[in-house]
């Protein structure tokens, strides 16, 4: 029983957490081609998370709706050069 109750926590756990960097900032629940994504966004710093399972061939296209997500979401510029991480999170630099 302890180890059901233990397993149901930690699932609950799951999910878009942010970097501490972002644990005031503005969050964002987004759906994008059926897909979800959670964006939490300071005045000058922004972060991406992608909720759920993606196959082996679909990364770089969810890196690219990532990226287009970031001026849509949070109406700034990215700066690229500042961009870090990967299909499933990734956080950079913005400009407003």
């Amino acid at each position: 029983m302890k180890h059901a109750i233990f397993l149901l926590l930690l699932l609950a756990a799951c999910g878009a957490q942010p970097a501490p960097e972002f644990l005031h900032a503005t969050r964002v629940d987004v759906t994008q081609g059926g897909r979800q994504y959670t964006v939490y966004h300071t005045e000058k710093r922004v972060e991406v998370i992608r909720l759920g399972y993606a196959t082996r061939g679909e990364h770089q296209d969810i890196r690219a709706t990532m990226i287009a997500l970031i001026p849509q979401v949070t109406g700034c510029k990215l700066l690229e050069r500042s961009l870090q991480g990967d299909s499933g999170e990734m956080r950079g630099s913005i400009r407003c």
